[in-house]
């Protein structure tokens, strides 16, 4: 007993050392390169570099390089460090979120594949502050350590993009009192929570009610000023009745054109995740969808063209929610574009698109989009010009249902515009 006592110290001690050179191992690696460099380039003799790389080799396996985040807690300050053991790592492997366990001194000693992706800077062996400086996840981990219980709390990361994690610490084994504490008591399991998309989600319903009550109080603002004008000043003058009339009758228009827009949106997020399984001949849906919007491009003086490459080629899709993307499309072409302008519609094969085969182009010659709106066109009722949008009866919905839709066809939309030049927008779609 007494010789398996004396030999604890020296382990811990091989321990410290073996952990201080690992941690210095790239380090003393570059010292090397650099000393070997100096000695080749006669700078340094051979002696000289041998002496002065074990100066540096003594110097970093001797001085401590992993400072005490926390105060070390009960009987932790002479516990050697541990490496969790192969169930432990198993069961992080099957955690589906990033999973990092840690030892009291928060120095990382393991992390799944999924905190390997989600955090690839951190490193095994080394304190997890060298690569999350969050101090709200650090005071989360500390806390856990200090008190010897779970911890929860939310942190925020910028960089490289806004994203927002729930981070929950608690520890390997619970230490009970009157207990000598065990290995697996110095390790503590550190769960994170990717909360980007929730909150994503959160702020992008906040942002749709908010858009549409703004969008409907317009119109009924417009209509109650109206009836109140014909109820009053107006009520007896016959030319000034029908003007006002005809106003509120575009105002209603527009409320219908939003309402009908609102609810094709959610009819449509309610079967996102089912996939069409119909069979839809593009080129007739598409002759149909021009010869329906013929007085539009009448009205506009507009030239269209129609390319057919696949005909009679059909794809597996929903036959109402197509027209209503070619239609989207050809609307805003046609509204958008110049008077008397031109737009282009080709229906052609896609070889070089993974996973879709056919696409559907439509472009036209208009004035354009600065580069700065067109990641942002899809968003509901996000306009690049809110009065010109207005004034040509568009709602702000067209593109975010067409991008809806295409999804639900696990499809893809692709726009690309020129100032001055026209705007393309393509529908990559599976057969």
């Amino acid at each position: 007993m007494s010789g398996m006592d004396s030999s604890a110290p020296n382990r811990s001690l091989t321990i410290r050392w073996r952990d201080r050179f690992y941690a210095a191992r790239w380090v003393l690696l570059a010292c090397s390169l650099v000393f070997l460099a100096l000695y080749l380039g006669e700078r340094l003799t051979l002696v000289q570099a041998i002496l002065s790389f074990g100066v540096i080799f003594l110097a970093a396996i001797a001085v401590p390089r992993r400072a005490h985040l926390v105060p070390s807690v009960g009987n932790y300050d002479h516990a050697p460090s541990l490496w969790p053991d192969t169930s432990t790592k198993r069961f992080a492997e099957a955690l589906p979120d990033p999973c990092l366990i840690v030892d009291h001194r928060v120095i990382l000693r393991y992390r799944n594949k999924a905190a390997a992706g989600e955090f690839p800077s951190t490193s095994i062996g080394d304190p997890l502050s060298f690569s999350l400086r969050n101090p709200l996840l650090l005071n989360t981990i500390e806390k856990a350590i200090a008190e010897n219980d779970r911890a929860v709390g939310e942190f925020r990361e910028t960089v490289p993009a806004a994203s927002w994690y729930k981070v929950s610490a608690v520890p390997l084994e619970v230490q009970k009192p009157g207990i000598a504490p065990t290995p697996r008591a110095n390790l503590f399991v550190v769960t994170i929570d990717n909360q980007t998309e929730q909150r994503s989600l959160d702020q992008m319903r906040a942002d749709f009610v908010a858009n549409a009550s703004h969008e409907l109080r317009t119109p009924l603002t417009s209509l109650m000023g109206f009836l109140d004008t014909l109820m009053g000043p107006a009520a007896n003058d016959a030319k000034a009745r029908d003007h006002f009339l005809g106003i509120m009758r575009g105002q209603a228009e527009r409320m219908s054109r939003l309402i009908d827009d609102l609810l094709s949106l959610s009819r449509i997020e309610l079967r996102q995740h089912q996939r069409p399984t119909t069979k839809v001949d593009l080129g007739k849906l598409i002759k149909e969808s021009i010869e329906m919007l013929q007085p539009q491009i009448t009205e506009n003086k507009a030239e269209l063209s129609f390319s057919n490459q696949l005909e009679g080629t059909e794809v597996t899709g929903d036959r109402n929610e197509l027209t209503q993307v070619v239609t989207n499309l050809l609307e805003n072409a046609i509204k958008y574009g110049h008077e008397g302008g031109q737009v282009e519609v080709r229906l052609e094969k896609e070889p070089d698109h993974h996973n879709h085969e056919v696409r559907i182009t439509v472009k036209d010659n208009g004035p354009g989009i600065p580069a700065e709106h067109v990641p942002r066109l899809t968003e509901r009722f996000y306009r690049v010009d809110a009065e010109s949008s207005r004034r040509k009866k568009g709602t702000g919905l067209g593109l975010a249902i067409v991008k809806h839709i295409v999804s639900r066809h696990r499809g893809e939309l692709r726009i690309s515009s020129v100032v001055g030049e026209g705007t393309e927008i393509s529908v990559f779609l599976p057969l």
